[in-house]
């Protein structure tokens, strides 16, 4: 007896071990170096996310197998990535954390499947899932194996798109195939002077093209906020990024069978917004900025802006309204006078269709003079990516309500989930104007000879005035059934409220198919 409990005293002595060993990474001094550099290891990223005391390790004992170039001579607990499950706001989450003190964070076989493990149970038990990316990419003594690993993760990020969220977090390099899950999945989050991300680094780059480029302007943090749109959110630190995660995480259902979070609202559901007409000019043509006219309408400080720095001409993001989230898409007067464009188009498509998937609301608030005209944009392909917005629209199957503040005209009328895009309410306020064409072009088409012929600047005014009283204004396509009502904007508030609240428990039959051809 006394035998056996010394054995057993020995297995808890060699348990207790090998869990220190693990809990230290590459070691003290990659710690310390990791520090130097002012970012966390991954287990300190993971105490931040996560709430206190909550998180659960799986795999910890996992090394890899490799062999060659010197890889059989250690086997560090881990295998690079730290892996496992906790809550946010007491919301069950799953969690990986490339560790950078173990092979750079490198992504070989073991790390590879140790992800998809995770995944695998977040995919299985309903919850978002979360990487906090910090690797040196595929990891070259292993070869093809760390490209299969890679493979299996993207799978999974597709099979688990628009069932359970999923969330990317650049806490460093982030180059080659390991770019690519980040890009499959919902948002991605970057943190400012240490993250980059790119296929291929500024060697290749300079030997394949001859430009001499450095990480930060090739694919730092903000080259991909506010130009290629690569990112959803980006942040001064880690701290400021890793509290980012789990604001946005409060608006978020766990997975697409699950309602997302309500939250007792401090705002008056009967308050009125008569301020919105000081903030909106009746003229067509002057400008305002469409965050004040959000912020007016949502529940106080609920608005969270998604992608705020890239195609500034749409703004799109969370709110909520009377305790529920929404997901808010609105032209931006204040840029490019609110035209459609590629961009803004790809950035509004990609947003509805999340919602969509997670049964989120959406509040579209309409004043825009059409789509951006120009070489650059028809050469671009601005039908494809302008078709993708009323694809995203048209597909929906979500509460639809939508406001016409001031004007809609032609294409872009129809593409803001009009009516005719099966939205579910579309309200206007009483001076919009609703029609082909603003009523300065539509005079200058429709009476071009009376202009050539007369006083051109009398007819032209008149005309005008003429145009805009009979067909510019929201009675005509109420009269036709194409808007639900024409509200005051003081009313705006507690009209979308009450909408929504009719529209909570919809329902709405999708075509038997495997799935649509979206114009990608």
């Amino acid at each position: 007896m006394q035998i056996e409990e010394i054995e057993h005293m020995n297995e808890h002595n060699r348990l207790d071990d090998m869990r220190a060993t693990a809990l230290q990474g590459g070691g003290q001094a990659q710690i310390d170096k990791q520090h130097s550099k002012g970012k966390k290891t991954a287990r300190e990223r993971i105490e931040t996310l996560l709430d206190t005391d909550t998180f659960h390790e799986t795999d910890m004992f996992v090394t890899h197998r490799a062999v060659g170039l010197g890889m059989e001579k250690s086997h560090p607990l881990t295998d690079g990535v730290v892996t496992g499950w906790g809550k946010v706001d007491g919301r069950i989450v799953y969690v990986y954390a490339q560790d950078f003190t173990i092979y750079g964070g490198s992504l070989g076989k073991e790390h590879g499947l140790k992800i998809a493990r995770l995944m695998d149970l977040a995919y299985q038990n309903g919850a978002p899932v979360i990487g906090l990316n910090d690797s040196g990419g595929a990891r070259i003594q292993e070869g093809v194996d760390s490209l299969a690993a890679y493979g299996e993760i993207f799978l999974r990020n597709t099979r688990s798109s628009g069932v359970i969220p999923q969330i990317s977090v650049i806490l460093g390099p982030c180059a080659g195939g390991a770019v690519y899950s980040p890009a499959i999945t919902d948002f991605i989050f970057m943190v400012e002077n240490y993250a980059y991300m790119f296929i291929t680094g500024p060697e290749v780059v300079k030997a394949v093209t001859h430009e001499d480029v450095d990480f930060e302007t090739l694919g730092g943090e903000s080259i991909h906020r506010a130009r290629s749109g690569v990112a959803h959110f980006t942040g001064p630190d880690e701290d400021a990024v890793l509290g980012q995660v789990r604001l946005l995480l409060s608006y978020l259902p766990s997975n697409n069978l699950a309602p997302a979070p309500y939250v007792p609202p401090q705002d008056s559901p009967t308050r009125e917004t008569t301020e919105l007409e000081d903030v909106v000019p009746d003229e067509p043509n002057k400008s305002y900025d469409v965050h004040d006219v959000i912020n007016l309408l949502m529940d106080s400080d609920s608005f969270l802006e998604v992608q705020p720095d890239y195609a500034q001409n749409i703004v799109v993001g969370f709110a909520r309204l009377d305790g529920y989230p929404v997901g808010i898409i609105a032209n931006q007067p204040d840029i490019l006078a609110g035209v459609l464009d590629i961009n803004s188009s790809d950035k509004a498509a990609r947003f509805i269709r999340f919602c969509d998937s997670y049964h989120i609301p959406l509040v579209t608030l309409v004043d825009t003079p059409g789509f951006l005209p120009g070489v650059e944009q028809e050469h671009g392909g601005v039908i494809r990516h302008g078709a993708k917005l009323i694809y995203a629209y048209a597909e929906a199957t979500v509460p639809k309500v939508s406001i016409i503040l001031r004007k809609a005209y032609g294409g872009a009328y129809i593409v803001m989930s009009s009516k005719h895009l099966q939205g579910d309410l579309n309200f206007a306020w009483p001076n919009a104007e609703i029609a082909v064409m603003g009523p300065e072009g539509a005079v200058q088409i429709v009476f071009r000879k009376e202009l050539a012929n007369g006083n051109a600047a009398e007819i032209k005014a008149e005309k005008t005035r003429q145009y805009r009283q009979e067909f510019a204004n929201p009675y005509v396509a109420a009269s036709l059934g194409y808007l639900d009502d024409v509200i005051y904007p003081r009313e705006s508030r507690q009209k979308l409220i009450a909408a929504l609240e009719s529209l909570r428990n919809k329902r709405q039959a999708t075509p038997p198919r495997k799935h649509g051809n979206i114009p990608l």
